[in-house]
């Protein structure tokens, strides 16, 4: 037999092993994924009332937060003259010219104003509100007039 031929009969051979392997490992690769599959869904089925309560719990507090935000100026200790602030919602809560009824009725001549973000429970200040505070305390502040044409 030349090498030729032992090499088509070698290939012959493999190829043959891979498709009586296939067949041989194929029905175990099968019933493997069938378990995995009725595990997820046995996992699923007992996740979802915790999952459930979870997304609840979240949507709760997530509007007791919008609430506080809102009822913010009348809660007594509230810092400042809740006619002072202004509600904005977005990147902060509130924008408080401090002083500015007063100097609305002539008692003060000067205002502060005040960048400020109503927090609840163990809320942090999201990145951008990092951000502007930063601006806010390195004086990062301007002034503009836009005028539009008439």
């Amino acid at each position: 037999m030349d090498p030729g031929e032992i090499l088509i009969f070698i290939i012959i051979g493999a190829c043959a092993g891979f498709v009586l392997g296939y067949y041989y490992i194929r029905p175990r690769i099968t019933a493997i994924e069938e378990k995995y599959r009725a595990d997820l869904e046995r996992w699923k089925v007992e996740a979802e009332s915790g999952i459930r309560k979870d997304s609840v719990n979240r949507a709760r507090s997530t509007l007791k937060g919008k609430i506080a935000e809102q009822m913010a100026p009348v809660l007594s200790e509230f810092p400042f003259n809740p006619a002072d602030a202004r509600f904005i919602g977005s990147p902060v809560d509130y924008v408080i010219f401090d002083g500015l009824t007063d100097v609305a009725d002539d008692k003060k001549k000067e205002i502060r104003i005040v960048f400020m973000d109503v927090k609840s429970g163990n809320a942090v200040l999201t990145r951008t509100q990092r951000v502007i505070r930063q601006a806010v305390m390195d004086k990062k502040i301007a002034w503009e007039t836009f005028r539009v044409a008439d």
